[in-house]
């Protein structure tokens, strides 16, 4: 559960309790500044003065009306001031933001930002303000060097739902992971006790003096008292990465693996006892040049043994994914591996990459390709359409009932024959030219004319040259119907289509490109 606070923004009526703690809070700061100022000391900057709330007004895709954004969301969440006069707070609070503003604890002005940097993956981004001078009162928070240990005392700073002023919960590191984020990024995560709510997203969580990672989410449901925050080792290879001015992303390995535990399993593969790893099950690539074969068994990543549930030691108390050490090892794109091979034990290079095309993919921040064709609306499968038929059952089950390539190649990487899925992403606009169809949103168009469909521009630039009095179209499902257009008819209709659903563009930039006659990759 993400914890940005998505809200109106009313100011929400404070009890005495609370005003009082606050008010404990600030005395015994101010106590301690001029405790050291009595004593010839340096003051030393408060933690509190690093710490800014964020405004954002976000407008999201809308996968099904794909030519329109949705209505605008307003969300208040945390950031942290950090080096470089920038602020570091988390992607979901300020992705498809059309404002943003930062406000400094205690004061009264707004400052407007701007998104330098976003990674959705590993849910991080930067803010640059336009009025850099804010930085001259507002120093960077000290980030911690190293992980922090299990059990370490730990203070959540930010301003969640349920007042206006700065909120600092208290608790624990309770369990450092290696695990998914957003697919198909993984990372460290460290788990917390201390209170995480709605608008703490982009918080600094702080041990001593330094910061040791930032807020993001918190398990919701049932459970109490477990929340996560993103440590500084992701931070910083996140900000190493966008210095560049272009983010590109972690390297990991695609490889469909499975653990080593089974005995019966260990006898079929006539392994030692002193064989401990993983099974390669599935090797992301068949060709003879790739270096993982199936049964192959990764032993070691580095000089660091792989255990049988594919585990590594980073100290006495602490076991993570063999993953992990991917973006520590990785150099030119390869990380080595030791394997265990028809017995024999090989040294190999592994190559690794951030990038891990799917058929259906994700946004990452941007609009959804589209193209409107008559009453027709094509748009490019992504995760983002997916999500939304989750939460209509009906349309989920029947999308899996048709067998449709949504459902059937969802994992799947493109290829030559098909390099995206081109979707009916919304049901017919009102027109004559529909009567008598089924609606068929969510069809995978299979092809145009007896041609097969390789991708949505492949599609736009099939529609762009057909000199047929007709158009037929297929879609790739089990059962359904093929709809025949006349197409001078089709061409005639769409203008007024637009005009009467006060559509601007007959299609996204890219897809009009293709249509105006520019190549098809």
């Amino acid at each position: 559960m993400l914890i940005a606070n998505a809200t109106n923004m009313t100011r929400p009526r404070h009890s005495l309790l609370v005003a009082l703690l606050l008010c404990g809070v600030y005395l015994s700061t101010a106590s301690a500044a001029a405790a050291g100022a009595q004593q010839g000391g340096p003051a030393v900057p408060s933690i509190e003065n690093s710490v800014v709330k964020v405004f954002s007004t976000m407008r999201y895709p809308d996968p099904f009306k794909p030519w329109t954004k949705q209505a605008p969301v307003e969300a208040t969440a945390s950031g942290v001031v950090i080096e470089g006069k920038r602020i570091l707070t988390n992607a979901h609070v300020v992705l498809y933001a059309s404002q943003v503003q930062i406000q400094a604890s205690a004061a009264g002005d707004r400052v407007s930002a701007t998104v330098a940097a976003v990674a959705p993956g590993i849910d991080l981004a930067v803010l640059q303000l336009d009025d850099p001078t804010f930085f001259d009162s507002h120093p960077p928070l000290a980030r911690a060097g190293k992980l922090p240990q299990i059990k370490d005392a730990v203070l959540a700073y930010g301003f969640p739902t349920g007042g206006e002023s700065l909120s600092i919960t208290k608790g624990i590191v309770s369990r450092i992971e290696f695990v998914a984020y957003h697919a198909p990024v993984s990372g460290l995560r460290i788990q917390i006790d201390a209170a995480i709510n709605p608008g703490n997203s982009g918080g600094p969580a702080v041990a001593g003096d330094k910061m040791i990672g930032l807020a993001f989410s918190k398990l919701g449901g049932d459970t109490q008292n477990i929340a996560y925050i993103i440590p500084n080792e992701e931070i910083d290879l996140f900000l190493k990465d966008v210095a560049s001015g272009h983010y590109v992303g972690k390297p990991a390995m695609y490889d469909d693996l499975q653990t080593l535990e089974n005995p019966a399993l260990r006898t079929y593969l006539k392994l030692d006892k002193s064989v401990e790893g993983m099974i390669v099950h599935h090797p992301e690539k068949s060709d003879a040049s790739y270096p993982l074969q199936e049964w192959d068994v990764v032993t070691h990543i580095g000089d660091a043994p792989i255990d049988n549930q594919g585990m590594i030691k980073l100290d006495q108390d602490l076991r993570v994914s063999f993953r992990y050490l991917i973006q520590r090892l990785a150099k030119n794109g390869r990380v080595p591996l030791t394997i265990v091979r028809g017995g024999k034990v090989l040294q190999i290079e592994l190559p690794v990459s951030a990038e891990h095309p799917m058929l259906i993919a994700d946004l990452h921040g941007e609009y959804p390709s589209y193209f409107i064709y008559g009453p027709l609306v094509f748009s490019r499968a992504t995760l983002q359409m997916l999500a939304g038929f989750q939460g209509n059952i009906a349309k989920a089950r029947g999308v899996g009932y048709i067998k449709s390539p949504l459902v059937t190649r969802f994992l799947d990487p493109p290829d030559a024959d098909l390099q995206d899925l081109a979707v009916v992403s919304s049901p017919f606009f009102p027109n004559k030219l529909a009567n008598g169809y089924s609606n068929p949103v969510g069809s995978v168009v299979s092809s145009i004319n007896g041609t097969h469909v390789r991708s949505l521009a492949h599609l736009v630039a099939l529609l762009r040259d057909l000199k047929d009095p007709f158009v037929s179209i297929e879609f790739d499902q089990k059962g359904g119907e093929a709809l025949v257009f006349s197409r001078p008819e089709m061409l005639a209709a769409t203008d007024d289509i637009l005009t009467d659903n006060g559509v601007r563009s007959q299609g996204s930039p890219d897809m009009m490109a293709v249509w105006q006659g520019k190549t098809v990759k």
